[in-house]
């Protein structure tokens, strides 16, 4: 992932609300039992492993849940390519992340906090690697050693995986930046648009934070060298991008256009130099053997380039038509 692409992300999802969106819209609400979105915090995201090789998570959380006050720790690992082994990276990221909580006392007891790791994908091809570490691993393995393998699934969310009508029916912020990104019209958008400000018209920080997203989207994946002008109001950044669609859509109608004539006027000079060896031919073939019949019009009148090409070679030592047109 690029860094411009990993920082937008890492930005849109550094606010509380569109983690809380992710968690209520995405994943299965009756498994994770009752959580305390007031309580939701960022943490620091970057470990030291013993042998002093620094490791980073994308983003990490930690919400209260359940009777206990437990912290419920979310790893999000944001891929835009996908990973064969990305169950491995997860496995490392969870060790790191408890190898630095019981090193820094911040662990309740003798229990370590569950952790649910996931993986955001937004590649355009599907997610097509194992979500499961015993996928990566022998499936029988020999005696008592499947007892002490290690094991560790993800939660993944492709954005791939998900319905227009899907989507629409979440109504959620990390449901309409997927659907922003699927939209061709300059029109969709700007209906898009209008739909994002009503859904979040009480929670202005949302929409600067959805804004900022847009705005660096227009300039990663659009086209990197426009004058998007820096705006933080939802309204506004979202008509930019209708109008950049716009622009771009315009611009490969052009294109296209341009192709068609170029193409066009290529096939009329090819069929310009047919007629006029065809042409020529045809006089060749009169002062030789005088008034053509129709057959021979007809066959000039219909010849492939090879044809013309043939005849001609033929015809100055040709002693009768046959013999041009080998009949």
């Amino acid at each position: 992932m690029n860094a411009r692409h990993d920082a937008s992300y890492k930005h849109l999802f550094s606010s509380p609300k569109v983690v809380q969106h992710l968690i209520e819209g995405f994943l299965p609400a009756e498994g994770l039992g009752r959580l305390d979105f007031s309580t939701l915090e960022k943490v620091p995201a970057s470990y030291v492993s013993d042998d002093l090789r620094e490791r980073a998570d994308d983003v990490l959380w930690r919400v209260k849940t359940g009777e206990d006050w437990l912290y419920l720790y979310f790893l999000i690992e944001f891929q835009s390519s996908v990973d064969p082994w990305m169950a491995v990276r997860m496995l490392t990221y969870v060790g790191l992340l408890y190898q630095d909580l019981i090193k820094g006392g911040r662990v309740q007891g003798k229990k370590l906090p569950p952790v649910l790791p996931i993986v955001f994908y937004t590649g355009e091809e599907r997610w097509s690697a194992p979500t499961d570490l015993a996928e990566l691993l022998p499936e029988h393995p020999p005696g008592i050693l499947g007892n002490y393998l290690p094991r560790l699934a993800y939660f993944l969310v492709d954005e791939n995986a998900y319905s227009d009508e899907v989507l629409a029916s979440l109504q959620n912020a990390v449901a309409a930046t997927i659907r922003l990104k699927r939209q061709e019209t300059a029109e969709d958008i700007a209906r898009l648009g209008a739909a994002m400000r009503a859904w979040f018209a009480g929670d202005p920080e949302l929409q600067r934070i959805l804004a900022l997203w847009i705005r660096e989207y227009l300039l990663r994946d659009l086209k990197p060298e426009l004058d998007v002008p820096e705006s933080y109001d939802l309204g506004e950044v979202t008509m930019q991008f209708a109008e950049r669609i716009k622009e771009q859509m315009k611009q490969r109608e052009q294109s296209a256009l341009q192709q068609g004539l170029q193409k066009g006027l290529q096939q009329g000079l090819q069929k310009g130099v047919l007629q006029g060896e065809a042409l020529a031919l045809q006089r060749m073939l009169t002062r030789r053997f005088g008034p053509l019949p129709g057959w021979v019009q007809q066959r000039l009148q219909h010849a492939t380039p090879d044809e013309l090409e043939t005849w001609l070679d033929r015809v100055l030592d040709a002693s009768c038509l046959e013999d041009v047109f080998g009949t």
